[in-house]
Order: structure tokens, then C-alpha cells, then sequence
């Protein structure tokens, strides 16, 4: 039976130190491949915590390793280089984020959102730029989400 580890590591960073370390060392696998796998897999996202997933099989000391992404704010963050969102949203902008690297996230986060289409996912991307206080090529998250819906992006958006 495979065992499965889950670990949140910093992209590019991760090290045979707790929590990974102490989790891999009864299993009997070479540590040093796994972190050197693992840190191969995060390097894009440098500065950024990312969900890791080690499948281990006891039997074979053969992993896998399944790397997700960081959450959809800290790739807003990474993309404007703030360290944090607003704390009043409504008052306070932190950031401008452009449109295209808002579908950029999208592109990115697709796997994990629950939108149908590229369309929906720019939507959950902008809905989370609402809450952080970052604008949308200088216009409030919620006109760049009207403007979407009203399909004046329907062109760069097309899946």
C-alpha cells in the first residue's frame, strides 16, 4: 500500500528539515532525491508556500510527487509584488493588476477552480482581487467583472 505525505514546502526551498524529513525517514526513501525533486518541480514558485504531495511505495522505495498551486492570492501578490492585501478593500488599493495577468492566473489556478471556461475562471480571479483591495488595469475588480460579463473581453477570453 502507498503511503501519501502532505506538506505545504516554500517553492524551490524545501529541505530535508521537519515537517518532510521525519515523515519520509520511516518509509526508507532517499530524502536528499525527494527534496531535490520536489525543489525542481516548486522553482516557479519561488516565495511562495506550495501544497506537496509525496506517494511514496514502502515496498519498491519508489514516489511520486504531485505539486499544487500556491493559493489564488498569493499569485496576485507575486504579480504585483505586494506582500499583502488591504485590510479595507472597499477604502484602501494596494495594487493594480493587469488583465492579462489576471488570465494568466487563471490559466494557472484552472485545474483547481470551478469554473467551466477560461471566462469563469478570470471571474474567481477578479472576485478574489475584490477582497484584496487591487484594482484591474486601474478600474475597480467589480467594473473589470462587468465589463467581462458584459462580453467585452469575449475575444482574449475565448478557451
Amino acid at each position: 500500500m502507498k503511503e501519501k505525505i502532505s506538506v505545504m514546502v516554500d517553492g524551490g526551498e524545501a529541505s530535508g528539515a521537519p515537517p518532510l524529513g521525519p515523515s519520509l525517514g520511516p518509509l526508507g526513501v532517499n530524502i536528499t532525491k525527494v527534496v531535490d525533486s520536489i525543489n525542481e518541480f516548486t522553482k516557479d514558485f519561488k516565495g511562495m508556500k506550495v501544497p506537496v504531495t509525496v506517494i511514496v511505495d514502502p515496498s519498491t522505495k519508489e514516489f511520486d510527487i504531485e505539486v499544487g498551486t500556491p493559493p489564488t492570492s498569493a499569485l496576485i501578490k507575486k504579480e504585483i509584488g505586494i506582500e499583502k492585501g488591504s485590510g479595507e478593500p472597499n477604502t484602501n488599493i494596494v495594487g493594480d493588476l493587469s488583465m492579462d495577468n489576471a488570465i494568466k492566473i487563471a490559466k494557472m489556478k484552472r485545474g483547481s477552480m470551478l469554473a467551466i471556461n477560461l471566462k469563469g475562471a478570470v471571474m474567481e480571479v477578479l472576485g478574489v482581487c475584490v477582497s484584496m483591495g487591487i484594482t484591474i488595469d486601474g478600474k475597480s475588480s467589480k467594473e473589470a467583472q462587468q465589463e467581462i460579463f458584459s462580453g467585452s473581453h469575449d475575444k482574449i477570453l475565448s478557451d
